[in-house]
């Protein structure tokens, strides 16, 4: 059995009625069954498209990953205690329902983290990112993140806080409540670096790339030809809306754990004996939901996503509904961001052209380059071998010549 006796915070099983721990146990399997199928169809989506599959799209795949996991590992240990309405499982399943669910918590949230540097990188520094992105490179970030959502479950562990039960007894998670140097040190080291921190580093990306879409805006309303700067004007609200739902599943993650954070810091701050049982559970509950939000974002508005699962799952195609423009389009990027100089000076009496960066001024035009928040940049960056691309760009070179 677990010893409890350390942990002047915990409650007994009679003090809590039956009729709440079933309920929250129910809500707990439900929450997690749909995270298990709703990320393993995620998963699938990827596997089965190979359009899907890009370098940045592994990020993707590694969030769908980790809540697939949080979902598996903790619901049906919470809903088995809940059942018999206290932690029946012992010292070593506290420590490893913990453990999961500090690592795979801690794993979406960086994972959330490379996605918004990534897609800053694309949208502010679209050649440096072409450099930057790569299958071995993002694969290697993935493994960082992994290895460092490690070492803080780890921590507790091997003595640095511990893992205990929490709130309704029917769940653990590292003991912010005993006030302690350890555990205080612990309580908000972790916060910092794993909530607060990534989320000011979050929120610079996404305002950076607000006031640099919004400035390419300016600078696109300011080329002479009105049905290029009608083009490029949708276009780039084109663009803003991708950024958007990436920014929509981040909003959704940091309101699931944000109450979370709120009762560990009011505990933190000494005032743990003011939490209720109910105080404790009913956040970690919300923030373990985060798992199930990103399967239904996408299969709201991915178009090419939607369209993989809508064809793959028959029975679900009541739920997910393909649009005319979907079918047509294929992907929600068809139309996206353009956003490539093209640079032209004169060598040995001819004119040279090359792709440089983006945004349109006295010596560059704008060429095909698309950007979106879930397909890779470089893979629109490669020019394309045909009659319309050169045609395209004699049109680039005639229309900057003197």
């Amino acid at each position: 059995g677990l010893t409890m006796s350390t942990q002047p915070h915990t409650v007994t099983k009679a003090e809590i009625p039956g009729h709440v721990l079933y309920t929250v146990g129910t809500c707990v399997l439900i929450i997690g069954s749909i995270g298990i199928i709703g990320n393993l169809l995620v998963l699938y989506a990827f596997y089965s498209n190979k359009k899907l599959r890009t370098p940045q799209n592994y990020f993707i795949m590694n969030l769908a990953v980790s809540d697939f996991l949080m979902s598996a590992s903790q619901a049906p240990m919470c809903f088995v205690n809940s059942l018999h309405r206290e932690w029946i499982l012992g010292d070593i399943g506290c420590n490893l329902y913990a453990f999961c669910g500090a690592l795979f918590g801690i794993t979406s949230m960086m994972t959330l983290l490379a996605i918004s540097v990534d897609r800053y990188l694309v949208i502010t520094k679209p050649l440096q990112s072409i450099q930057w992105t790569s299958k071995r490179r993002t694969m290697q970030i993935i493994a960082l993140v992994w290895l460092y959502s490690l070492g803080w479950s780890v921590a507790p562990l091997l003595g640095w806080s511990s893992y205990v039960p929490e709130g309704l007894m029917i769940s653990c998670t590292w003991d912010y409540v005993t006030y302690s140097p350890a555990n205080r040190s612990y309580t908000m080291i972790l916060c910092c670096c794993v909530f607060f921190i990534p989320l000011v580093i979050i929120f610079h990306c996404y305002l950076s790339m607000f006031l640099a879409i919004r400035r390419t805006g300016r600078d696109v309303q300011k080329l002479g030809s009105s049905s290029r700067k009608s083009y490029l004007s949708q276009s780039m609200k084109n663009e803003w809306k991708l950024a958007k739902i990436a920014f929509v599943v981040i909003i959704v993650f940091v309101l699931s754990w944000s109450p979370y954070a709120c009762v560990t810091l009011i505990a933190w701050a000494g005032r743990g004996n003011s939490l209720t049982p109910y105080s404790k559970s009913v956040p970690a509950v919300i923030a373990k939901a985060s798992a199930i939000y990103n399967p239904i974002i996408y299969a709201i508005i991915h178009p090419r996503y939607r369209k993989t699962i809508h064809n793959a799952v028959p029975c679900l195609r009541f739920l997910i509904r393909i649009s005319k423009n979907d079918l047509l389009r294929g992907s929600i990027n068809e139309s996206s961001f353009r956003t490539s100089l093209c640079s032209h000076h004169s060598l040995a009496g001819r004119t040279k052209s090359t792709c440089v960066s983006s945004v349109s001024t006295g010596e560059a035009t704008w060429s095909n380059v698309e950007l979106d928040p879930v397909e890779p940049a470089q893979e629109k960056l490669k020019p394309r071998r045909s009659h319309s691309f050169s045609t395209s760009l004699s049109q680039e070179k005639r229309d900057l010549l003197p």
